[in-house]
């Protein structure tokens, strides 16, 4: 069994130390492919490779037809829309991700950037406090539910809005649920946004929700730019001098929004949710472990192609 980690963006060392213990100990051989420049690069080691695992490495067609030997790729991490997931299964190749390991993470970034942006980016001005303050959560998952156990801390009233996970599990975190996403963003301060990149989500955050928000309403992208509709965030922006927003990836228009508005915006210079050495661990070792099992014993337990 051939296990390759192609990863542009590498995993600590200890991470790498980690997942090549699990693999080597399942007998299985480790090829690693760290801080490539081409894809050609990609496409030559995963000739022969029987698993892959990646971060935020790009997995097309063109790479599924070069590796005819593939059975399972894995992302580190939580979202996976870097996969053909049709490519994957047209080729018969299992996708998994790695949900809850960087959890922790992201919902700490979420409060770093709250406070940030509450204290106007520390720029000697007076800001405000989260305490009291309402927090609506748009996904209910394992980073939503970080993001509420942390807001307990903080003393926020929180709601969340995510229509596959019942009301009574909500409620037994201290959240009230809401049932529509116009409901969401018109009743609090600040939104944090948890939702997938899909056909049905992409651009669907625009002017309309974002207006609607409560005065000095702060919006936070810990998810992906695509759910934003960049326009709608412009407009609203432009015409409420009281919002502001955050995000762990920087919009299309980057530049442009950070010179019209200023400290109401701040950007990570790169996707920095996962960047701890603790998630960095945490994503590398469960892929590792998913591969083995999968390629051991069939399990198929998050996979999230057909």
């Amino acid at each position: 069994m051939k296990v390759l980690i192609a990863t542009e963006k590498p995993f600590a060392a200890v991470a790498v130390d980690g997942m090549r213990k699990v693999i080597e100990e399942a007998g299985a051989e480790l090829v690693l492919l760290e801080k490539y420049a081409s894809k050609q690069e990609l496409l030559d080691a995963v000739a022969t490779a029987e698993a892959l695992i990646i971060r935020s490495d790009k997995v097309d067609a063109e790479v599924f037809a070069a590796a005819p030997a593939l059975k399972v790729v894995v992302r580190a991490g939580a979202g996976y829309d870097n996969v053909d997931l049709e490519a994957a299964t047209a080729r018969g190749v299992c996708v998994q991700n790695t949900p809850g390991q960087n959890s922790n993470a992201v919902a700490e970034l979420v409060f770093g950037m709250a406070v940030m942006m509450s204290r106007n980016m520390f720029n000697g001005t007076s800001g405000t406090e989260l305490k009291d303050k309402t927090l609506g959560i748009q996904a209910f998952g394992q980073v939503g539910r970080n993001v509420a156990r942390i807001a307990r801390g903080f003393e926020m009233n929180v709601s969340a809005l995510d229509p596959y996970c019942p009301d009574n599990v909500m409620e037994d975190a201290g959240v009230t649920p809401v049932h529509s996403v116009e409901e969401l963003y018109r009743l609090n301060k600040v939104v944090s946004i948890h939702i997938p990149a899909t056909p049905e989500t992409r651009k669907s955050i625009g002017y309309d929700l974002i207006a609607s928000m409560p005065k000095g309403g702060l919006l936070i992208n810990t998810a992906r730019k695509e759910v934003i509709d960049e326009e709608g965030l412009i407009r609203a922006l432009d015409e409420r001098a009281d919002l502001k927003y955050a995000a762990d990836v920087a919009p299309e228009r980057a530049a442009e929004i950070k010179e019209r508005f200023g400290d109401r915006v701040f950007f990570t210079p790169k996707k920095m949710g996962a960047q701890t050495s603790e998630a960095n661990i945490n994503a590398g070792i469960a892929a590792a472990r998913q591969v083995i099992s999968f390629l051991t014993t069939g399990e198929e337990r998050f996979r999230v192609n057909k």
